[in-house]
C-alpha cells in the first residue's frame, strides 16, 4: 500500500490555491525550489502530471483537478487532528450530570465519541436524580446537566417530550397483583404523579421498595416483584414495558438540557452531540 505524503499535498494545495509556485512558497515559508521539489516528488509517486507549466504561471491538469479535492480534505483532517491532540485549549474537564433513567442508550455513545474526538478532555459523569442535579448545577458543581421535568426553567432547553411508561420484568405478572406493588425512589420525579393517577383510577397500591437506590429498584422490578415508571426509549434490557389497559396513563415528561454560560468549545461540542443523539431516538 502506498501512502500520500501530507507535506507534499500541502505544497500542492498551496500552489493550486495561489496560482503559482512562487506565491505558494511565500505562504508556506519555504523556498521556491523546495516547493517545486515536493510537487515533483508527488507527481513521481502518482506517476501523473498534476500541473500544466506550459503557459504563464501554472494550472491544474485534469488529474491535478481530481486530486485537489482529496488533498484539501487530507490536509484539513491532518491539521484538525494535530490541533485537537496538542492544543491545550482542547484540554480540560466537563462535569456532566444525567438522571439515572436516561443514561441509556444515548450517553455511553456520546462519551465514546467525546473520548475519540477530544482525548485530552475528561468527562466526569454523575448519575443522580433531577432534583439533586439541579441543586448541584445551581451551586456551580455541574457544567452540563440533563433533567426529566414536567416543564422547563429559565436557561433550560427542551430536547424531547417523552411518554412515561409502566415497566416490569420481561413477561412478568407483577402488574396483575392487587394491591399493585410499585418500586420508585423517594426522589423520583415520576413517583408522586404515578401515585396520584393510581388513586384516581381506584387501583390499590403499596410500595415494594423504600430506597433511593436505582440498583435496588431495578433488581426488584426485574425479579417481577413490582413495577416502576420509566421514560419511553430509555429502557434497560432487563426491563420491559407493561402494555395493559387497566393501568392509568402516566402522561408526558420533558428531557431538558441546562448548560452553564461561558463554556469551552469542547463543552459546546458535547451539548451538540447530546442534542443530535436525543433527536435520533
Amino acid at each position: 500500500m502506498r501512502n500520500l505524503d501530507v507535506t507534499t499535498l500541502r505544497s500542492f494545495v498551496a500552489v493550486a490555491q495561489a496560482g503559482g509556485v512562487t506565491r505558494a512558497a511565500g505562504f508556506l515559508n519555504l523556498t521556491q525550489s523546495a516547493v517545486s521539489m515536493q510537487i515533483k516528488r508527488l507527481e513521481e509517486m502518482l506517476n501523473l502530471q498534476l500541473l500544466d507549466r506550459t503557459g504563464r504561471g501554472v494550472t491544474l491538469t485534469p488529474a491535478g483537478g481530481q486530486l485537489l479535492g482529496y488533498a484539501e480534505k487530507i490536509v484539513s483532517l491532518n491539521d484538525e487532528a494535530y490541533t485537537r491532540l496538542t492544543d491545550q485549549s482542547w484540554e480540560g474537564e466537563i462535569r456532566l450530570g444525567v438522571p439515572v433513567d436516561i443514561v441509556y442508550p444515548v450517553i455511553p455513545l456520546v462519551l465514546q465519541r467525546m473520548a475519540r474526538s477530544f482525548p485530552r478532555v475528561k468527562v466526569q459523569l454523575v448519575s443522580s436524580f433531577t432534583r439533586v442535579l439541579k441543586a448541584q448545577f445551581a451551586r456551580g458543581e455541574m457544567d452540563v446537566i440533563l433533567t426529566t421535568e414536567t416543564g422547563v426553567e429559565a436557561g433550560g432547553e427542551t430536547l424531547l417530550d417523552v411518554p412515561v411508561r409502566w415497566v416490569g420484568a420481561p413477561q412478568g405478572q407483577a402488574w396483575r397483583e392487587r394491591p399493585l406493588r410499585i418500586a420508585m425512589a423517594r426522589t423520583c420525579v415520576f413517583r408522586d404523579e404515578a401515585m396520584r393517577r393510581l388513586d384516581e383510577a381506584d387501583i390499590p397500591w403499596e410500595l415494594a421498595v423504600d430506597s433511593d437506590s436505582e440498583t435496588t429498584i431495578d433488581a426488584t422490578v426485574s425479579a417481577d416483584l413490582a413495577i416502576a415508571a420509566r421514560l419511553e426509549g430509555h429502557l434497560a434490557p432487563y426491563l420491559a414495558y407493561v402494555d395493559c389497559h387497566n393501568l392509568p396513563d402516566l402522561g408526558m415528561m420533558k428531557v431538558n438540557l441546562y448548560q452553564g454560560s461561558g463554556q469551552a468549545a469542547y463543552t459546546r461540542a458535547l451539548c451538540e452531540d447530546i442534542r443530535q443523539s436525543m433527536a435520533s431516538l
